[in-house]
């Protein structure tokens, strides 16, 4: 008796070769791989090693922000975000709307409630972080998009994008749409940051 492939859960003999041509987030959820991924329109990409420079702006922006959120949201760093049946991926930092959702039995955060999803640049990331994962935030209705590139003297550059809902599409936040010595927003939530201390160790 054969069985339908579609259902199959994937497995680290099987996650190259998706039944079907794509993955669903139900039959990846519980993959374990030797290295570090997301699920992107069914295929299953590789995260690449991120350099330090990366992981410095991402980790006191993430406590930067945390420190200053209001009690209505949440955050967290590089936990998987679910877009939709077929993808899944992982923002460098999200923030979301944390009432009635239980973190504790969570496998992943809904997008429904995210408002803020925050990418930082690195080389091998430049084409998902500029083009393909903003696509997808906007898609999936996240009103609000940070990309931080590495400007001049290595320093922090923050573009802000605001979704446009009527054409589900991010355009230049109005007034403030690239910060470079400091961040200073009011989307979702009052945020001031002195964007070179970032940097500091």
């Amino acid at each position: 008796m054969s069985t339908d492939r579609r259902l199959e859960k994937a497995t680290p003999e099987t996650w190259m070769n998706p039944p079907g041509g794509r993955w669903t987030f139900d039959q990846v959820k519980d993959l374990e791989l030797p290295f570090d991924w997301e699920l992107m329109d069914g295929v299953i990409v590789v995260r690449g090693m991120a350099e330090w420079w990366h992981d410095q702006v991402r980790d006191e922006l993430f406590f930067r922000i945390k420190q200053v959120k209001p009690d209505l949201y949440g955050i967290n760093a590089e936990r998987c975000l679910v877009l939709g049946t077929y993808s899944s991926v992982k923002p460098d930092i999200v923030v979301f709307d944390k009432s009635g959702i239980d973190v504790a039995s969570s496998a992943a955060t809904p997008a429904a409630i995210v408002k803020l999803a925050v990418e930082v640049v690195s080389p091998g990331s430049q084409v998902q972080d500029r083009s393909s994962k903003p696509f997808m935030y906007a898609e999936a209705g996240i009103p609000y998009f940070w990309r931080v590139e590495r400007g001049e003297g290595d320093r922090p550059v923050v573009h802000e994008f605001w979704l446009r809902r009527d054409v589900g599409e991010y355009v230049p936040a109005p007034e403030h749409p690239r910060h470079t010595e400091k961040l200073e927003t009011d989307r979702p939530f009052p945020i001031g940051i002195d964007l070179a201390s970032l940097l500091e160790l």
